[in-house]
């Protein structure tokens, strides 16, 4: 009778033995270091320190390891010590883009606007947990059973959502949404075709005569990244005040003031909202605000703020449409709690924002500017808008990705007035109806 278990292959047995060898290591090495000196050192000192402990411990092994295998043992270690463990490999890669975990065994990353699997794993649930852990703890949050859903960042300002079990029925599960050290510059997206010459230079004047802006689209749609480059067009002699729930926005400006919500604690004290934030920062003189995101009673407050003197304000908000993203201010302003007539509501919204700008990202990756709308002002109880530049979707390239054209619809926006008294001039012929880009 043959036997239930399959004979194990050589190479299964290899990588067993592998990973034995990399946990005997590991569990030596908190017991060779030196741990009051460890505390002294920093970055490629600490580093090369406890490469030399991990190398001769290595040394130390009965078991064989070839060159290759003793490199790939003392790289694993130093990253379980040090960083993040096997999301290193991932983080290395620069055309990662989103790194997304559903339990210790299937991680799956975006990379070039497609989504593959990796061949990364962690070692068990506790690992992914402890990985977590690490990531969260820096920025002083946590994540257990009492809160097991956590907004966090890495250190170079990669935006982190984690939830564990028992929310997370097969694992905890990770969102790592990458931006990276070197941000994308406004060359890069002119580049990809995100939006073309014309547009940014309207939206550079905007920005320049102190117009309120607000950036809507959908989750990856390439908000931050729109506002991160769209921020380098501010003076640097303004006074910026930040407010975000997980820090990520990338500023270039020296006169920032970065601002950061913070959760309760464990006996549920202590939390710092969004919204408390927005009422400190109109204590500290700013000249603008910049809200990383609208997503609750904040945004009256916002709105308040545009409307009493903080021009030239910022914010991003999900919304597929700039019409739905009206409809979206409204209701998150009803959430603020106060009892608002609608068309109180929409005076607000009318009387403080001046640009909406929609960002969508089509099928196949490519992410696109796809209205640049001027919001006019109320005729009766309704808000009126006037697209100036769009995207128009022609179909579905070989690729699978779609591709369409950037048009001017000829309408020359009421705030031109705005611009050029702030010293701005744009061409007449830069609101001629035409179709100006295929992308």
């Amino acid at each position: 009778m043959r036997s239930a278990n399959p004979i194990a292959r050589p190479e299964n047995n290899r990588q067993q033995q592998f990973e034995d060898v990399k946990r005997r290591i590991h569990s030596k090495l908190v017991d060779k270091l030196d741990l009051s000196r460890v505390g002294d050192l920093k970055g490629d000192t600490l580093k090369r320190e406890i490469r030399m402990v991990v190398e001769h411990l290595c040394d130390a092994e009965d078991t064989l390891l070839n060159r290759q295998e003793r490199e790939r043992i003392v790289d694993e270690v130093i990253d379980e010590v040090l960083g993040l463990g096997p999301l290193e490999l991932i983080l290395k890669d620069p055309l990662v883009s989103d790194i997304l975990i559903n339990g210790p065994k299937n991680i799956y990353v975006e990379k070039g606007g497609q989504m593959q699997k990796s061949e990364v794993e962690f070692r068990d649930g506790k690992h992914l947990l402890q990985i977590i852990d690490r990531i969260v703890s820096k920025v002083g949050r946590r994540v257990d059973e009492t809160s097991p859903m956590v907004d966090a960042r890495l250190e170079d300002g990669s935006r982190v959502n984690a939830i564990i079990p028992p929310l997370a029925l097969d694992g905890a599960a990770v969102s790592i949404r990458r931006f990276g050290s070197n941000p994308l510059k406004l060359e890069d997206l002119l580049n990809y075709k995100a939006f073309t010459p014309e547009m940014v230079m309207l939206l550079e004047g905007c920005i320049k005569a102190r117009l309120n802006m607000i950036i809507a689209g959908g989750t990856g749609s390439g908000k931050t990244t729109l506002l991160n480059t769209l921020s380098s067009f501010i003076g640097h002699s303004d006074r910026i005040v930040t407010i975000e729930d997980a820090a990520e926005l990338q500023l270039q400006q020296d006169h920032v003031v970065r601002l950061e919500t913070r959760p309760p604690n464990i006996e549920g004290n202590g939390a710092v909202s969004a919204t408390d934030l927005v009422k400190n920062a109109l204590r500290m003189r700013p000249e603008r605000i910049i809200i990383g995101e609208c997503r609750g009673g904040e945004t009256l407050d916002m709105l308040q703020a545009m409307n009493t003197g903080h021009d030239g304000s910022m914010t991003t908000i999900h919304a597929n449409t700039p019409r739905d993203a009206i409809a979206r201010l409204e209701t998150l302003v009803m959430m603020a709690g106060f009892e608002l007539p609608v068309k109180a509501i929409r005076q607000q919204v009318s009387g403080a924002v001046d640009v909406l700008i929609q960002a969508n990202r089509l099928q196949g990756g490519p992410r696109r500017v796809t209205a640049i709308t001027e919001v006019v002002g109320m005729e009766q109880d309704t808000i009126v808008m006037q697209d100036i530049y769009r995207f128009k979707q022609q179909g579905i390239n070989e690729e699978g990705k779609a591709h369409g054209h950037f048009e001017c619809t000829g309408v020359r926006p009421s705030f031109m007035e705005k611009l050029e008294s702030a010293g701005v001039r744009l061409p007449a012929s830069a609101f001629r109806e035409r179709v100006m880009l295929q992308a």
